[in-house]
Protein backbone atom coordinates (compact mmCIF):
# COMPACT_ATOMS: atom_id res chain seq x y z
CA UNK A 1 0.00 0.00 0.00
CA UNK A 2 0.84 3.58 -0.86
CA UNK A 3 2.06 5.57 2.57
CA UNK A 4 -0.44 8.46 3.26
CA UNK A 5 1.22 12.04 3.26
CA UNK A 6 2.64 13.67 6.28
CA UNK A 7 0.28 16.36 7.78
CA UNK A 8 0.18 19.25 5.73
CA UNK A 9 2.08 17.61 2.91
CA UNK A 10 -0.28 17.37 -0.22
CA UNK A 11 -0.46 13.53 -1.35
CA UNK A 12 1.15 12.70 -4.23
CA UNK A 13 -1.58 11.85 -7.14
CA UNK A 14 -2.04 8.14 -7.67
CA UNK A 15 -2.33 6.32 -11.17
CA UNK A 16 -2.70 2.84 -11.61
CA UNK A 17 -2.12 0.95 -14.65
CA UNK A 18 -3.04 -3.08 -15.11
CA UNK A 19 -1.35 -4.72 -18.25
CA UNK A 20 -2.22 -7.55 -19.74
CA UNK A 21 1.22 -9.21 -18.53
CA UNK A 22 4.47 -8.20 -17.66
CA UNK A 23 6.67 -10.77 -18.73
CA UNK A 24 7.16 -9.75 -22.26
CA UNK A 25 9.76 -7.47 -23.63
CA UNK A 26 7.33 -5.17 -25.31
CA UNK A 27 5.59 -4.20 -22.03
CA UNK A 28 8.83 -4.19 -19.81
CA UNK A 29 9.40 -1.46 -22.51
CA UNK A 30 5.60 0.31 -21.94
CA UNK A 31 5.96 0.01 -18.26
CA UNK A 32 9.28 1.89 -18.08
CA UNK A 33 7.74 4.79 -20.47
CA UNK A 34 5.14 5.01 -17.78
CA UNK A 35 6.88 5.68 -15.02
CA UNK A 36 9.48 7.62 -16.47
CA UNK A 37 6.82 10.33 -17.03
CA UNK A 38 5.29 9.37 -13.72
CA UNK A 39 8.47 10.03 -11.76
CA UNK A 40 8.99 13.39 -13.57
CA UNK A 41 5.30 14.37 -13.19
CA UNK A 42 5.26 13.74 -9.35
CA UNK A 43 2.67 10.49 -9.91
CA UNK A 44 2.88 7.71 -7.33
CA UNK A 45 2.19 4.59 -10.06
CA UNK A 46 1.12 1.39 -9.36
CA UNK A 47 1.64 -1.06 -11.95
CA UNK A 48 0.05 -4.73 -11.93
CA UNK A 49 -0.51 -7.39 -14.46
CA UNK A 50 -3.18 -9.98 -15.07
CA UNK A 51 -0.85 -12.54 -17.15
CA UNK A 52 -3.94 -13.05 -19.60
CA UNK A 53 -6.83 -13.63 -17.14
CA UNK A 54 -9.91 -11.74 -17.59
CA UNK A 55 -10.81 -11.83 -13.83
CA UNK A 56 -7.94 -10.84 -12.54
CA UNK A 57 -7.82 -7.74 -14.24
CA UNK A 58 -10.83 -7.30 -13.28
CA UNK A 59 -10.07 -7.56 -9.89
CA UNK A 60 -7.12 -5.31 -10.62
CA UNK A 61 -9.74 -2.56 -11.77
CA UNK A 62 -11.80 -3.02 -8.47
CA UNK A 63 -8.86 -2.57 -6.55
CA UNK A 64 -7.66 0.66 -7.88
CA UNK A 65 -11.26 1.60 -7.53
CA UNK A 66 -11.14 1.41 -3.69
CA UNK A 67 -8.02 2.49 -3.50
CA UNK A 68 -9.32 5.92 -4.96
CA UNK A 69 -6.96 6.56 -7.46
CA UNK A 70 -7.15 9.49 -9.78
CA UNK A 71 -6.88 8.04 -13.61
CA UNK A 72 -6.52 4.01 -14.67
CA UNK A 73 -4.40 3.11 -17.63
CA UNK A 74 -5.44 -0.41 -18.98
CA UNK A 75 -4.28 -2.60 -21.36
CA UNK A 76 -7.05 -5.22 -22.22
CA UNK A 77 -6.30 -9.04 -22.11
CA UNK A 78 -9.67 -9.44 -23.49
CA UNK A 79 -11.12 -6.57 -25.65
CA UNK A 80 -14.59 -7.38 -24.92
CA UNK A 81 -14.51 -8.77 -21.68
CA UNK A 82 -12.83 -5.90 -19.80
CA UNK A 83 -15.40 -3.79 -20.68
CA UNK A 84 -18.09 -4.55 -17.88
CA UNK A 85 -15.34 -4.36 -15.31
CA UNK A 86 -14.83 -0.44 -16.55
CA UNK A 87 -18.41 0.64 -15.55
CA UNK A 88 -16.79 0.50 -12.11
CA UNK A 89 -14.30 3.17 -12.12
CA UNK A 90 -16.94 5.25 -15.26
CA UNK A 91 -18.83 5.34 -11.38
CA UNK A 92 -16.11 6.70 -9.73
CA UNK A 93 -15.95 9.30 -11.34
CA UNK A 94 -11.75 7.90 -12.68
CA UNK A 95 -10.93 8.68 -16.31
CA UNK A 96 -9.03 5.91 -18.17
CA UNK A 97 -6.86 5.50 -20.90
CA UNK A 98 -5.96 2.67 -22.76
CA UNK A 99 -2.44 1.28 -24.26
CA UNK A 100 -1.88 -0.85 -27.10
CA UNK A 101 -4.75 -2.98 -27.06
CA UNK A 102 -8.47 -1.09 -26.97
CA UNK A 103 -11.38 -1.97 -25.24
CA UNK A 104 -14.48 -2.88 -27.34
CA UNK A 105 -16.73 -0.58 -25.29
CA UNK A 106 -16.53 1.93 -21.97
CA UNK A 107 -15.78 5.69 -21.49
CA UNK A 108 -12.28 5.69 -22.53
CA UNK A 109 -10.02 9.27 -22.60
CA UNK A 110 -7.81 8.26 -24.72
CA UNK A 111 -5.96 5.00 -26.41
CA UNK A 112 -2.65 5.10 -27.96
CA UNK A 113 -1.41 1.88 -29.71
CA UNK A 114 0.93 1.37 -32.33
CA UNK A 115 -0.83 1.67 -35.71
CA UNK A 116 -2.10 -1.97 -36.22
CA UNK A 117 -3.67 -1.69 -38.96
CA UNK A 118 -0.80 -0.45 -40.85
CA UNK A 119 1.75 -2.76 -39.04
CA UNK A 120 -0.69 -5.68 -40.87
CA UNK A 121 -0.18 -4.53 -43.99
CA UNK A 122 3.76 -4.13 -43.73
CA UNK A 123 3.79 -7.98 -42.91
CA UNK A 124 1.94 -8.78 -45.39
CA UNK A 125 3.35 -6.99 -48.17
CA UNK A 126 7.10 -8.06 -46.45
CA UNK A 127 6.03 -11.79 -46.29
CA UNK A 128 4.74 -11.52 -50.25
CA UNK A 129 7.84 -10.69 -51.03
CA UNK A 130 9.66 -13.02 -49.60
CA UNK A 131 7.87 -16.06 -50.59
CA UNK A 132 7.77 -14.63 -54.41
CA UNK A 133 4.11 -13.64 -54.22
CA UNK A 134 2.62 -17.38 -53.92
CA UNK A 135 2.24 -20.09 -51.74
CA UNK A 136 0.31 -21.32 -48.44
CA UNK A 137 0.93 -18.87 -45.55
CA UNK A 138 -0.41 -19.85 -41.71
CA UNK A 139 -1.69 -16.92 -39.82
CA UNK A 140 -0.90 -17.62 -35.79
CA UNK A 141 -3.77 -15.34 -34.40
CA UNK A 142 -4.56 -14.30 -31.17
CA UNK A 143 -8.25 -12.98 -32.03
CA UNK A 144 -9.48 -12.09 -28.72
CA UNK A 145 -7.29 -8.63 -28.21
CA UNK A 146 -8.44 -5.71 -30.67
CA UNK A 147 -4.61 -4.97 -31.14
CA UNK A 148 -4.21 -8.26 -33.33
CA UNK A 149 -7.68 -8.13 -35.09
CA UNK A 150 -6.11 -4.89 -36.67
CA UNK A 151 -3.45 -6.56 -37.53
CA UNK A 152 -4.81 -9.11 -39.50
CA UNK A 153 -7.14 -7.03 -41.14
CA UNK A 154 -4.29 -4.79 -42.39
CA UNK A 155 -2.46 -8.57 -43.42
CA UNK A 156 -5.60 -9.61 -44.69
CA UNK A 157 -6.21 -6.25 -46.91
CA UNK A 158 -3.05 -7.16 -48.47
CA UNK A 159 -3.23 -10.37 -49.21
CA UNK A 160 -6.19 -9.68 -51.67
CA UNK A 161 -3.33 -8.09 -53.96
CA UNK A 162 -1.89 -11.54 -54.10
CA UNK A 163 -4.76 -13.66 -55.64
CA UNK A 164 -1.65 -16.48 -55.39
CA UNK A 165 -1.17 -17.08 -51.99
CA UNK A 166 -3.57 -18.88 -49.56
CA UNK A 167 -4.15 -18.70 -45.85
CA UNK A 168 -4.39 -21.90 -44.55
CA UNK A 169 -5.24 -21.44 -41.03
CA UNK A 170 -5.30 -18.99 -38.43
CA UNK A 171 -4.82 -20.68 -35.12
CA UNK A 172 -4.47 -18.83 -32.08
CA UNK A 173 -1.38 -19.42 -29.37
CA UNK A 174 -3.13 -16.10 -27.01
CA UNK A 175 0.15 -14.48 -27.87
CA UNK A 176 2.68 -17.35 -25.69
CA UNK A 177 5.38 -18.86 -27.05
CA UNK A 178 4.69 -22.54 -25.84
CA UNK A 179 1.29 -22.52 -27.54
CA UNK A 180 2.74 -21.25 -30.97
CA UNK A 181 5.87 -24.26 -30.35
CA UNK A 182 2.83 -26.56 -30.30
CA UNK A 183 0.97 -25.33 -33.19
CA UNK A 184 3.85 -25.10 -35.53
CA UNK A 185 4.80 -28.52 -34.72
CA UNK A 186 0.92 -29.66 -35.72
CA UNK A 187 0.74 -27.22 -38.67
CA UNK A 188 4.42 -28.63 -40.44
CA UNK A 189 2.64 -32.27 -40.58
CA UNK A 190 -0.98 -30.48 -42.09
CA UNK A 191 0.71 -28.60 -44.59
CA UNK A 192 4.12 -29.79 -45.50
CA UNK A 193 4.01 -27.25 -48.73
CA UNK A 194 3.65 -24.35 -46.55
CA UNK A 195 5.57 -21.39 -47.67
CA UNK A 196 5.34 -18.85 -45.01
CA UNK A 197 4.24 -17.87 -41.27
CA UNK A 198 3.12 -14.75 -39.79
CA UNK A 199 3.44 -14.43 -35.81
CA UNK A 200 1.28 -11.60 -34.42
CA UNK A 201 3.68 -11.10 -31.77
CA UNK A 202 7.53 -11.92 -31.32
CA UNK A 203 6.96 -15.10 -28.64
CA UNK A 204 4.75 -16.80 -31.32
CA UNK A 205 6.88 -15.49 -34.50
CA UNK A 206 10.06 -17.00 -32.53
CA UNK A 207 8.33 -20.12 -31.56
CA UNK A 208 6.87 -20.78 -35.23
CA UNK A 209 11.14 -20.05 -36.44
CA UNK A 210 12.14 -22.46 -33.35
CA UNK A 211 10.60 -25.47 -34.91
CA UNK A 212 10.99 -24.45 -38.52
CA UNK A 213 14.47 -24.29 -38.07
CA UNK A 214 14.76 -27.89 -35.82
CA UNK A 215 12.81 -29.54 -38.62
CA UNK A 216 15.72 -28.36 -40.93
CA UNK A 217 12.85 -26.55 -43.02
CA UNK A 218 14.45 -23.40 -45.08
CA UNK A 219 11.87 -23.07 -47.48
CA UNK A 220 9.39 -21.65 -44.62
CA UNK A 221 10.02 -17.82 -43.66
CA UNK A 222 8.28 -15.95 -40.71
CA UNK A 223 7.42 -12.46 -40.25
CA UNK A 224 6.95 -11.42 -36.58
CA UNK A 225 5.69 -8.38 -34.97
CA UNK A 226 7.42 -6.46 -31.92
CA UNK A 227 10.89 -6.34 -33.38
CA UNK A 228 12.21 -6.75 -29.70
CA UNK A 229 15.85 -7.48 -29.09
CA UNK A 230 15.54 -11.66 -29.24
CA UNK A 231 14.25 -11.36 -32.44
CA UNK A 232 16.26 -9.16 -33.83
CA UNK A 233 19.13 -11.17 -33.00
CA UNK A 234 17.39 -14.33 -34.76
CA UNK A 235 17.08 -12.01 -37.80
CA UNK A 236 20.68 -11.28 -37.92
CA UNK A 237 21.88 -14.78 -37.69
CA UNK A 238 19.55 -16.08 -40.80
CA UNK A 239 16.90 -18.03 -38.65
CA UNK A 240 13.54 -18.53 -40.14
CA UNK A 241 12.53 -15.45 -38.52
CA UNK A 242 13.16 -13.11 -41.32
CA UNK A 243 11.71 -9.88 -40.68
CA UNK A 244 9.87 -7.87 -37.79
CA UNK A 245 7.39 -5.22 -37.80
CA UNK A 246 8.91 -2.72 -35.07
CA UNK A 247 6.83 -0.91 -32.43
CA UNK A 248 7.91 1.79 -29.63
CA UNK A 249 6.40 0.46 -26.13
CA UNK A 250 8.21 2.92 -24.44
CA UNK A 251 7.03 5.90 -26.46
CA UNK A 252 3.46 4.65 -26.35
CA UNK A 253 4.20 4.58 -22.41
CA UNK A 254 5.02 7.89 -22.22
CA UNK A 255 2.37 9.44 -24.42
CA UNK A 256 -0.15 7.83 -22.51
CA UNK A 257 0.98 9.22 -19.02
CA UNK A 258 1.55 12.57 -20.74
CA UNK A 259 -2.37 12.48 -21.73
CA UNK A 260 -3.17 11.57 -18.60
CA UNK A 261 -1.74 14.39 -17.09
CA UNK A 262 -3.06 16.72 -19.35
CA UNK A 263 -6.45 15.57 -18.89
CA UNK A 264 -5.87 16.02 -14.62
CA UNK A 265 -4.70 19.29 -15.67
CA UNK A 266 -8.23 20.14 -17.67
CA UNK A 267 -7.04 19.92 -21.30
CA UNK A 268 -8.51 18.00 -24.51
CA UNK A 269 -6.93 15.12 -25.50
CA UNK A 270 -6.66 13.17 -28.53
CA UNK A 271 -8.87 9.93 -28.31
CA UNK A 272 -6.77 8.08 -30.53
CA UNK A 273 -2.83 8.35 -31.11
CA UNK A 274 -1.21 5.91 -33.70
CA UNK A 275 2.02 5.68 -33.02
CA UNK A 276 4.39 4.82 -36.56
CA UNK A 277 5.95 1.39 -37.01
CA UNK A 278 8.18 0.28 -39.39
CA UNK A 279 9.77 -2.78 -41.10
CA UNK A 280 12.94 -4.46 -39.39
CA UNK A 281 14.86 -7.21 -41.59
CA UNK A 282 18.44 -8.56 -42.35
CA UNK A 283 19.37 -5.17 -44.17
CA UNK A 284 18.13 -2.77 -42.00
CA UNK A 285 19.65 -4.03 -38.75
CA UNK A 286 23.57 -3.46 -38.11
CA UNK A 287 25.97 -6.08 -37.64
CA UNK A 288 26.23 -7.57 -33.83
CA UNK A 289 28.85 -5.86 -31.84
CA UNK A 290 32.46 -7.53 -31.49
Amino acid sequence: MIASACAGEPARPLIGATLLTGTHAFYKDLEAGLRDVATARGYDLVVVACEMDPTRQAAQIEDFVARRIRALIVAPCDSSAVVPALASPARAGIPVFTVDIKAHGGDIVSHVASDNLQGGRLAGETLARLIGGRGKVLIIDHPTVASVQDRTRGFDEMMQKYPAITIVARPSADGQRARATQIMEDMLQAHRDLAGVFGINDDSALGAANVIEAAGRKDIVVVGFDATEEAQAAIRRGSPLKADIAQHPRRIGETAMDHVTRHLAGERVPANVPIEVGVVDASTLAAPAR
